[in-house]
């Protein structure tokens, strides 16, 4: 390698830095646990994206740990169809997760869910104790890669494999559980398996969600005031479900239902892609450019139902929308809702998961029941 063990550790030791000036780590022990892990064990090989578009990285390179410990997701896993499917997430988002863990007790272990190359769970267990910390992936090449950055790392986590849906199990009861892949509702395993009065921290859609889990299993809870868009959960390695973009041309051309909407926001800004995607955790957004005007596409591939947006420069869009679901009626009231009061930031809402796992969305004294 080019760059030497102590300019490893200074990099590190600014990124720390960086993060608690920016206030995404505020606690003494999250601070030395970031200050300690070497990010560099865990991502040998990883694709950045930078101003020049997407950068591949590998040890020998110049740049290279300078790239390991900037504040950006990189990329170690791709699907056939290029989707990254495993990364060692962006640190500014891991230091808000995990600060926002508050694990039910000193003794049961911490469940992290989408182990990828080991980093967060090598966190885990400098904070808590190898011990305590047990990680699952759905991949067995990813568990078995992490488990070499691990040891070699110095961490010894329990790890498994299976689909994180399902928790893990064999070792629960567990005293918090944080979850680093995209869900679009909370299982209800996971709320079966974390004790009461500790909490799970997820990324729900594009928001991230601290719940606190009370009698019955009942969960309660915020958002986070940052959003993120985590790599969407997979039920097995091989799966490779065709991503929003395979349907651009499909959404280009479709015809169907036509009429003049109003529009209360642009659909691909940060809070409207945050409420969409709580509204329509099975629905995939795009943008297009079509004859030099961007046109938004929403499709929910299981029943076919599609819509698409053009946007008028008065505040109106021409809705055309087709199959069974009329998806924009379905995602409009929460838009409405949210320019009403203000365009409110993520942190203003909260969410209920009740016993039968029914979600409930809440925005001051207003509140949605989210579709399963």
């Amino acid at each position: 390698m080019t760059t030497t063990a102590t300019s490893a550790e200074e990099l590190r030791h600014r990124m720390v830095e960086q993060l608690a000036r920016e206030g995404a780590l505020h606690s003494s022990e999250w601070r030395a646990a970031f200050d300690a892990v070497p990010r560099e064990r865990f991502v040998h090989g990883f694709t950045r994206r930078t101003e020049r578009g997407l950068v591949t990285y590998d040890q020998d390179d110049p740049g290279y740990l300078e790239a390991v410990y900037a504040d950006d997701s990189l990329n170690t896993q791709y699907d056939e169809h290029g989707t990254a499917t495993s990364s060692s997430s962006q640190p500014t988002v891991m230091a808000h997760m995990v600060e926002a863990l508050a694990p039910a007790s000193d003794t049961l272990p911490v469940l992290d869910l989408g182990t990828g190359p080991g980093y967060n769970a090598a966190l885990l267990s400098h904070r808590y104790g190898s011990a305590r910390v047990v990680s699952r992936d759905v991949d067995p090449a990813l568990v078995s890669a992490a488990d070499d950055h691990l040891a070699a790392a110095g961490y010894a986590p329990t790890l498994s494999v299976g689909d994180g849906a399902e928790g893990c199990p064999d070792h629960a009861p567990y005293g918090a559980l944080i979850a680093t892949y995209g869900t679009g509702r909370i299982p209800d395993a996971w709320r079966a398996q974390v004790a009461r009065g500790g909490n799970i921290v997820a990324a729900l859609g594009y928001g991230l969600i601290s719940l606190t889990i009370g009698e019955h299993a009942r969960a309660t809870g915020h958002f986070l005031p940052i959003l993120a868009a985590f790599m969407k959960a997979r039920t097995g390695p091989d799966v490779a479900p065709t991503p929003a973009r395979g349907y651009a041309g499909t959404l280009a051309t479709a015809e169907g239902h036509t009429r003049e909407i109003e529009l209360p926001a642009k659909p691909d800004e940060r809070m409207p892609s945050f409420l969409g995607s709580l509204a329509h955790p099975d629905v995939l957004d795009l943008s297009m450019l079509i004859e030099g005007q961007t046109r938004y596409g929403l499709i929910h591939p299981n029943t076919r139902s599609w819509a698409r947006i053009t946007p008028n420069t008065d505040g109106t869009a021409r809705l055309d929308h087709g199959g069974p679901r009329n998806l924009w009626t379905e995602r409009a009231p929460l838009l409405e809702a949210w320019r009403a009061a203000g365009g409110p930031n993520a942190d203003a809402y909260r969410l209920t998961v009740h016993p039968d796992g029914t979600h409930e969305l809440h925005l001051g004294e207003q509140t949605w029941p989210l579709p399963s």
